[in-house]
């Protein structure tokens, strides 16, 4: 879906980043996992953070055209937030070596809204740590004309590294891994915001 784009932040404003929580599933582990790196980023004066669970915003099923009135009530929750993100880290598990068919539907709605922005990826999953994921994911937002980071925080058999209260157990390393990776991230999303705001992109 295409839409006007979002107006570009002021050069000193924080970066705007859009958490994405992808998976949909009854009795998911998301938001353990996005509730914990969102808490990370929130730390930061430099950003500002907007989580965007898919549980809570479902989309319609089938991309068309011409979408219903029901869908375009859908999309209103969703479509402006990503438009007016700097941008994005996307929280996925693994099914079946990749990625949750909702958070495709949500990328396949939108256009415009990813390009020239920067994606980063919290994953996780059993041995994998849901790295297979990420990596379906990366050609994806390529296509899109999205830059994906290189640094992720991945969790390998994620559910016995959470305490009851969703806590890390051991944080030290996935809180150097979330740090890398919002350090980037904000690097890629000044860059390409400040060249957004001289030239539009594509142009």
């Amino acid at each position: 879906m295409t839409t006007a784009p979002a107006p570009i932040a002021p050069a000193h404003a924080p970066v705007r980043v859009a958490v994405i929580v992808g998976s949909t599933r009854e009795g998911r582990f998301a938001p353990t996992v996005a509730d914990w790196f969102a808490a990370r980023a929130r730390e930061r004066d430099d950003l500002t953070v907007d989580v965007i669970d898919l549980a809570e915003t479902p989309l319609p099923p089938a991309l068309t055209r011409d979408p219903s009135p029901d869908a375009q009530r859908a999309l209103a929750a969703v479509t402006p937030r990503l438009a007016e993100a700097d941008a994005y880290v996307v929280i996925t598990p693994e099914y079946n070596h990749s990625y949750p068919a909702p958070l495709k539907n949500a990328i396949d709605w939108h256009f415009t809204q990813w390009q020239a922005k920067p994606v980063g990826f919290v994953s996780y999953g059993g041995l994998s740590g849901g790295l297979r994921a990420v990596e379906h994911l990366r050609p994806v937002f390529a296509e899109l004309h999205a830059v994906t980071i290189r640094e992720t925080v991945s969790f390998h058999n994620a559910w016995g590294l959470f305490d009851e209260s969703g806590g890390l157990k051991d944080a030290a390393g996935p809180e150097a891994a979330a740090t890398a990776l919002l350090n980037q991230l904000k690097w890629w999303a000044l860059a390409l915001r400040e060249a957004r705001a001289v030239r539009p992109y594509g142009s």
